[in-house]
């Protein structure tokens, strides 16, 4: 009764929109005082946040989100856009499509949900609402394509994930790789299929020659270039996850500079936004230490895990339950939150199931992503709908059926957990 009523305590504070992690202190704090005395919570507060921090991996995370900004700094996504449409903008909905395979590609050099949905609001929305794309499709599936930026390497809440659940970082990264791809095959065969239905909605775009689709190609290579230069070291086992960011920031700093892009004032504003970003995440990592001692003292977690044991349910069933929480927290959370907060109670669970702990990384941070598309915290709209001036409600029913997508591949990792894990079963990849 005890962990309930400090989860009832951090859910509320929560929802009173107290800082996430103030709200994990105050929580962990609160239970530790009542299990062990005030002296206890106080020494675990002394002691605990900072051997949280400790990891060598956590180097990745501000690396990364630099390099993320300063790709942005580059200006690159136009010329991506422009690759992709070139190549297929003929077909029926060509802009749509080339919509998700530039906004595919960003998100994963992005690493963040609501930059790469703001990004790509702000050019393919813009763009497909101009050719007479109704405007729920263009900009309800530029929301869903940002969520990409979860799943693909390099993603920070993938590291985030792997860090918390103590799983390989190198090989949960690797493991998002393919059904990130499954996603983004899976919105364009959902709107394709809408297209044929209704032509009007998804205009033909012209034609382009061998020699502009080359030209677009090759102004968007450099992003490829990186992208496979990062994923391709982790892959091959040839570079740590933090090597691996390391390379990439210092490629894309190279880049800016070289595209004319350099900006003093602009690169101090990327440096603010990875501060910022950095300390957040990692005033939730040190936080939720505290909330789990707590949770450890409580034996809450061996005890969920006996009681499962003993009802004999089926691990499926178990599992579609899990998936089922994680898809309603996604509702009112934020992703890295849900994942501080749960893993260390959920893990052990999925374990003595069966479960692969890189599997779960990926099935949690799925059907977690789901909320920043849906209602009511839906970030990832309220991004697009700000960035293009229309009702959040234009873009939450225009996001549905891509909706739907996610929840499908989800279940089809549940089904078939091969899915996700024979590419990191491929791989090299270490921590």
């Amino acid at each position: 009764m005890l962990v309930v009523g400090i989860l009832i305590v951090l859910v509320a504070l929560i929802v009173f929109r107290v800082p996430v992690s103030f709200a994990i202190l105050a929580s962990g704090l609160l239970g530790l005082t009542i299990l062990e005395g005030f002296p206890a919570a106080l020494h675990t507060l002394e002691t605990s946040p900072f051997a949280a921090v400790r990891s060598n991996s956590l180097s990745a995370i501000p690396l990364f989100i630099l390099m993320a900004q300063l790709l942005l700094m580059s200006g690159l996504l136009d010329s991506l856009f422009d690759a992709a449409r070139s190549l297929i903008g003929r077909l029926p909905g060509g802009t749509a499509i080339a919509s998700v395979g530039a906004g595919t590609a960003f998100a994963a050099v992005s690493g963040s949900s609501t930059a790469a949905a703001a990004t790509l609001a702000q050019t393919s929305s813009v763009r497909m609402m101009k050719e007479g794309y109704a405007r729920g499709t263009a900009t309800g599936l530029v929301a869903v394509v940002g969520t990409l930026a979860a799943m693909i390497p390099p993603s920070i809440i993938l590291v985030f994930y792997a860090i918390t659940a103590e799983a390989p970082v190198g090989q949960v990264l690797i493991a998002g790789f393919f059904p990130g791809l499954l996603v983004a095959c899976g919105l364009i065969v959902t709107m394709y299929l809408g297209f044929l239905r209704d032509r009007s909605v998804a205009p033909a775009g012209s034609s382009s020659t061998i020699r502009e689709k080359l030209t677009h190609v090759w102004k968007a290579s450099p992003l490829l270039v990186i992208f496979c230069a990062v994923v391709g070291s982790i892959f091959f086992g040839i570079a740590t996850p933090t090597e691996a960011a390391t390379l990439g920031t210092i490629a894309a700093l190279i880049l800016v500079v070289a595209k004319g892009k350099w900006d003093r004032d602009q690169f101090g504003v990327a440096v603010l936004e990875t501060v910022k970003t950095s300390a957040m995440i990692f005033a939730i990592i040190m936080t939720a230490h505290v909330l789990g001692d707590f949770l450890t003292l409580s034996r809450v977690t061996p005890r969920l895990v006996a009681s499962i044991s003993e009802a004999a349910w089926p691990p499926l069933v178990v599992m579609a339950l899990i998936g089922l929480v994680y898809m309603v927290l996604g509702f009112f959370m934020d992703q890295i939150a849900i994942i501080a907060l749960t893993v260390p109670m959920t893990l052990p669970i999925v374990e003595e199931l069966g479960y692969d702990p890189i599997w779960f990384g990926i099935f949690v941070v799925l059907l977690a992503e789901t909320g920043m598309v849906t209602p009511p915290m839906g970030i990832n709209v309220f991004v697009v709908s700000k960035a293009v001036k229309i009702s959040p409600v234009v873009v939450f029913r225009g996001a549905f059926p891509y909706v739907l997508v996610m929840l499908l591949i989800a279940a089809a990792a549940l089904l078939w957990p091969d899915l996700v894990m024979w590419v990191p079963n491929l791989s090299s990849a270490s921590g």
